[in-house]
Protein backbone atom coordinates (compact mmCIF):
# COMPACT_ATOMS: atom_id res chain seq x y z
CA UNK A 1 0.00 0.00 0.00
CA UNK A 2 3.00 2.24 0.79
CA UNK A 3 3.79 4.49 3.45
CA UNK A 4 1.96 7.59 3.84
CA UNK A 5 2.74 11.43 5.98
CA UNK A 6 0.46 12.99 7.91
CA UNK A 7 0.45 16.26 8.42
CA UNK A 8 -0.61 17.59 12.19
CA UNK A 9 -0.80 20.20 14.23
CA UNK A 10 -1.28 20.31 18.56
CA UNK A 11 -2.54 16.32 19.65
CA UNK A 12 -3.92 18.27 22.74
CA UNK A 13 -5.92 21.29 21.02
CA UNK A 14 -6.34 20.52 17.23
CA UNK A 15 -9.55 18.48 16.67
CA UNK A 16 -9.26 17.95 13.42
CA UNK A 17 -6.11 16.59 13.50
CA UNK A 18 -7.21 13.93 16.06
CA UNK A 19 -10.02 13.12 13.65
CA UNK A 20 -7.59 12.57 10.97
CA UNK A 21 -5.24 10.87 12.35
CA UNK A 22 -8.03 7.93 14.30
CA UNK A 23 -8.92 7.41 10.93
CA UNK A 24 -5.43 6.72 9.40
CA UNK A 25 -5.42 4.43 12.18
CA UNK A 26 -8.47 2.80 11.53
CA UNK A 27 -7.40 2.03 7.84
CA UNK A 28 -4.32 0.46 9.15
CA UNK A 29 -2.05 2.44 6.78
CA UNK A 30 1.25 3.13 7.30
CA UNK A 31 2.29 6.29 7.47
CA UNK A 32 5.20 8.90 9.35
CA UNK A 33 3.62 12.26 11.76
CA UNK A 34 4.48 15.62 10.36
CA UNK A 35 4.19 18.04 12.83
CA UNK A 36 3.34 22.25 11.22
CA UNK A 37 4.41 25.02 13.32
CA UNK A 38 0.92 26.29 15.55
CA UNK A 39 2.54 29.28 15.12
CA UNK A 40 1.78 30.12 11.75
CA UNK A 41 -1.04 32.34 10.99
CA UNK A 42 -3.29 29.55 9.21
CA UNK A 43 -2.32 26.76 11.87
CA UNK A 44 -3.88 29.44 14.64
CA UNK A 45 -7.06 29.80 12.40
CA UNK A 46 -7.43 26.17 12.45
CA UNK A 47 -6.66 25.29 16.33
CA UNK A 48 -9.55 28.20 16.87
CA UNK A 49 -12.13 26.38 15.02
CA UNK A 50 -12.67 28.81 12.47
CA UNK A 51 -12.23 26.55 9.65
CA UNK A 52 -12.60 22.68 9.44
CA UNK A 53 -10.20 22.26 7.17
CA UNK A 54 -7.66 25.05 6.63
CA UNK A 55 -3.57 23.06 6.28
CA UNK A 56 -4.76 20.14 8.34
CA UNK A 57 -4.85 17.10 8.78
CA UNK A 58 -3.38 16.29 5.13
CA UNK A 59 -2.89 12.88 4.04
CA UNK A 60 0.17 12.31 1.50
CA UNK A 61 0.06 8.78 0.19
CA UNK A 62 1.49 7.78 -3.28
CA UNK A 63 1.15 10.96 -5.73
CA UNK A 64 -2.02 11.68 -3.68
CA UNK A 65 -2.62 14.79 -1.91
CA UNK A 66 -6.13 14.89 0.73
CA UNK A 67 -6.74 17.72 2.81
CA UNK A 68 -10.51 17.64 4.34
CA UNK A 69 -11.20 15.67 7.08
CA UNK A 70 -14.22 13.82 4.97
CA UNK A 71 -11.99 13.46 2.00
CA UNK A 72 -9.34 11.55 3.80
CA UNK A 73 -12.23 9.46 5.09
CA UNK A 74 -13.26 8.54 1.91
CA UNK A 75 -10.00 8.23 0.22
CA UNK A 76 -8.74 5.58 3.20
CA UNK A 77 -11.78 3.67 2.38
CA UNK A 78 -11.21 3.22 -1.18
CA UNK A 79 -8.00 2.24 -0.75
CA UNK A 80 -8.80 -0.01 2.85
CA UNK A 81 -12.34 -0.84 1.95
CA UNK A 82 -12.55 -3.88 4.63
CA UNK A 83 -11.29 -1.68 7.46
CA UNK A 84 -14.73 -0.83 8.25
CA UNK A 85 -14.61 3.03 8.10
CA UNK A 86 -18.23 2.43 6.68
CA UNK A 87 -20.96 -0.09 7.85
CA UNK A 88 -21.75 -2.77 5.22
CA UNK A 89 -25.00 -2.52 5.30
CA UNK A 90 -26.03 0.50 2.88
CA UNK A 91 -28.77 2.51 5.28
CA UNK A 92 -26.28 2.13 8.26
CA UNK A 93 -23.78 3.78 5.57
CA UNK A 94 -25.45 6.47 4.71
CA UNK A 95 -26.36 7.19 8.39
CA UNK A 96 -22.60 7.13 9.07
CA UNK A 97 -21.76 9.49 6.05
CA UNK A 98 -24.66 12.03 7.11
CA UNK A 99 -23.44 12.38 10.68
CA UNK A 100 -20.30 12.54 9.57
CA UNK A 101 -20.80 15.39 7.21
CA UNK A 102 -23.14 17.14 10.13
CA UNK A 103 -20.27 17.40 12.74
CA UNK A 104 -17.46 18.12 9.80
CA UNK A 105 -20.01 21.40 8.76
CA UNK A 106 -21.61 22.42 11.77
CA UNK A 107 -21.24 22.54 15.70
CA UNK A 108 -20.13 26.03 15.20
CA UNK A 109 -21.24 26.84 18.43
CA UNK A 110 -19.87 24.00 20.27
CA UNK A 111 -16.61 24.20 18.74
CA UNK A 112 -16.36 27.42 19.96
CA UNK A 113 -17.56 27.64 23.26
CA UNK A 114 -15.66 24.09 23.83
CA UNK A 115 -12.66 24.05 22.60
CA UNK A 116 -10.81 20.93 22.26
CA UNK A 117 -8.13 20.62 25.62
CA UNK A 118 -7.48 17.39 26.33
CA UNK A 119 -5.14 18.38 29.48
CA UNK A 120 -7.64 20.62 31.36
CA UNK A 121 -10.57 19.56 33.29
CA UNK A 122 -13.29 21.72 34.85
CA UNK A 123 -14.90 20.39 37.57
CA UNK A 124 -17.69 22.76 36.54
CA UNK A 125 -18.42 24.38 33.15
CA UNK A 126 -21.60 27.27 32.44
CA UNK A 127 -22.35 26.45 28.69
CA UNK A 128 -23.26 29.75 26.93
CA UNK A 129 -27.00 29.55 25.53
CA UNK A 130 -26.11 29.72 22.01
CA UNK A 131 -24.10 26.57 22.72
CA UNK A 132 -26.68 24.04 24.17
CA UNK A 133 -28.67 23.46 21.35
CA UNK A 134 -25.31 21.67 19.93
CA UNK A 135 -24.96 19.86 22.67
CA UNK A 136 -28.97 18.70 22.32
CA UNK A 137 -27.99 17.77 18.84
CA UNK A 138 -24.89 15.18 19.49
CA UNK A 139 -26.38 13.50 22.34
CA UNK A 140 -29.62 13.11 19.73
CA UNK A 141 -27.36 11.52 17.63
CA UNK A 142 -25.70 9.18 19.85
CA UNK A 143 -28.59 7.99 21.61
CA UNK A 144 -30.37 7.18 18.21
CA UNK A 145 -27.12 5.32 17.27
CA UNK A 146 -26.34 3.52 20.26
CA UNK A 147 -29.67 2.16 20.03
CA UNK A 148 -29.75 1.06 16.50
CA UNK A 149 -27.22 -0.56 16.49
CA UNK A 150 -26.22 -1.71 20.35
CA UNK A 151 -23.13 0.03 20.90
CA UNK A 152 -20.52 0.02 22.06
CA UNK A 153 -19.40 2.36 18.66
CA UNK A 154 -21.92 4.39 17.03
CA UNK A 155 -22.82 1.85 13.92
CA UNK A 156 -21.80 -1.38 16.67
CA UNK A 157 -17.44 -1.30 15.33
CA UNK A 158 -15.34 1.59 15.20
CA UNK A 159 -16.30 3.63 12.52
CA UNK A 160 -15.69 6.70 10.60
CA UNK A 161 -18.12 8.28 12.48
CA UNK A 162 -16.82 7.73 15.85
CA UNK A 163 -13.58 9.32 14.61
CA UNK A 164 -15.38 12.22 13.66
CA UNK A 165 -17.44 12.65 17.64
CA UNK A 166 -14.10 11.46 19.26
CA UNK A 167 -13.24 15.49 20.08
CA UNK A 168 -16.70 16.14 21.27
CA UNK A 169 -16.24 12.82 23.78
CA UNK A 170 -12.82 14.77 24.78
CA UNK A 171 -14.67 18.59 25.04
CA UNK A 172 -17.79 16.59 27.05
CA UNK A 173 -14.75 15.37 29.71
CA UNK A 174 -12.67 18.64 29.94
CA UNK A 175 -16.11 21.17 30.68
CA UNK A 176 -18.10 18.43 32.76
CA UNK A 177 -20.77 18.36 30.41
CA UNK A 178 -23.46 15.51 32.02
CA UNK A 179 -24.58 12.70 29.83
CA UNK A 180 -26.68 10.06 30.56
CA UNK A 181 -25.40 6.62 31.93
CA UNK A 182 -25.68 5.18 28.26
CA UNK A 183 -24.06 8.61 26.44
CA UNK A 184 -21.06 8.04 29.33
CA UNK A 185 -20.21 4.85 28.71
CA UNK A 186 -19.95 5.35 24.79
CA UNK A 187 -17.44 8.21 26.10
CA UNK A 188 -15.63 6.18 28.14
CA UNK A 189 -15.17 3.22 25.02
CA UNK A 190 -13.90 6.07 22.94
CA UNK A 191 -11.31 6.80 25.86
CA UNK A 192 -10.45 3.21 26.19
CA UNK A 193 -10.04 2.71 22.29
CA UNK A 194 -6.67 1.91 21.75
CA UNK A 195 -5.56 4.77 18.98
CA UNK A 196 -7.58 7.09 21.38
CA UNK A 197 -5.42 6.07 24.69
CA UNK A 198 -2.10 6.64 22.54
CA UNK A 199 -3.02 10.18 21.11
CA UNK A 200 -4.04 11.30 24.42
CA UNK A 201 -1.02 10.29 26.23
CA UNK A 202 1.11 11.96 23.47
CA UNK A 203 -1.00 15.43 23.78
CA UNK A 204 -0.69 15.33 27.79
CA UNK A 205 3.31 14.97 26.59
CA UNK A 206 3.07 18.79 24.78
CA UNK A 207 4.67 21.52 26.64
CA UNK A 208 1.98 24.21 28.19
CA UNK A 209 3.12 26.43 26.18
CA UNK A 210 1.95 25.40 23.17
CA UNK A 211 -0.91 28.07 22.17
CA UNK A 212 -3.27 29.97 24.47
CA UNK A 213 -6.71 29.64 22.67
CA UNK A 214 -8.61 32.91 22.69
CA UNK A 215 -12.12 32.21 21.03
CA UNK A 216 -14.73 35.01 21.05
CA UNK A 217 -17.92 34.34 21.50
Amino acid sequence: MGRATLTISSKNYSSWSLRGWLLCKMAGIAFDEKIVDVDDPENRQELLLLSPSVRVPRLSHRDVEVWDTLAIAEYLNEIAPDAGLLPKDSKARSHCRSISGEIHSGFYNLRSALPMNIKARHEAFKIFSGARPDVARVKQIWTECLAAHGGPFLFGEPSMADAMYAPVCTRFRTYAVPLEPGLQAYCDTIFDWAPMVEWCAAAREEPDEVIELEVEF
